[in-house]
């Protein structure tokens, strides 16, 4: 969350009390909503792992999802370079927004976004009737099969460059995304495991 030194650096003075929060997406990225916190709401904040607001109209405490249930679960809180603006890393429970979506911004997603939305679309078709969709009935051919069409896909995806095709090499690398994406869930495993492994990799 944050360390000792960071909580002491906070500049509430500057913000009158009433710190700025950014709340973004900990594996899509997209930016979920901006709320107020006081130190009280950032203390409940760093108990619960729930992020918790200060309220300017109920002129009180409110942890996001006491009533809809939609919790933001706190992954990580950075202060800002002035300390006096904090942005949260979450996982959301449902969506963010009063009006349903996940962000209170709209449709203002960057492109990884859509890439973390077609995880969560591949997911939700493990279980489907193998007749319903494409993606359905490779997940019932079994992994063998998912495997093989990776490999295929790759193939064609290389062959597609060693001739400086780009747009067969875009296309064909969609596809190599798309089994990938699906060897992987398949396996239980999501893109935020492989990025994870990357980063450890780098440092």
């Amino acid at each position: 969350m944050l360390t000792e030194q960071q909580l002491a650096q906070l500049d509430w003075e500057k913000t009158d009390g009433l710190m700025p929060v950014i709340v973004q997406h900990a594996v899509s990225g997209e930016v979920l909503m901006l709320g107020y916190m006081n130190q009280d709401a950032l203390a409940k904040t760093l108990e619960t792992g729930k992020v918790t607001f200060f309220s300017r109209t109920k002129q009180r405490l409110w942890t996001k999802g006491e009533t809809s249930g939609h919790f933001l679960n706190v992954v990580r809180i950075s202060p800002d370079c002035d300390n006096d603006t904090l942005l949260v890393l979450v996982n959301p429970i449902g969506p963010t927004c009063h009006l349903g979506t996940s962000s209170c911004f709209g449709e203002a997603h960057h492109d990884w976004h859509f890439l973390f939305e077609l995880e969560q679309l591949l997911a939700s078709r493990k279980t489907a009737d193998p007749a319903s969709s494409y993606t359905a009935k490779l997940y019932a051919s079994g992994t063998k099969r998912i495997a093989q069409k990776v490999g295929e896909e790759g193939v064609e995806t290389a062959l597609a460059a060693t001739v400086n095709d780009r747009h067969e090499l875009t296309n064909e690398a969609s596809d190599l995304m798309y089994h990938l994406l699906v060897l992987l869930q398949d396996q239980d495993l999501d893109l935020s495991a492989v990025i994870e492994n990357l980063r450890a990799r780098h440092k």
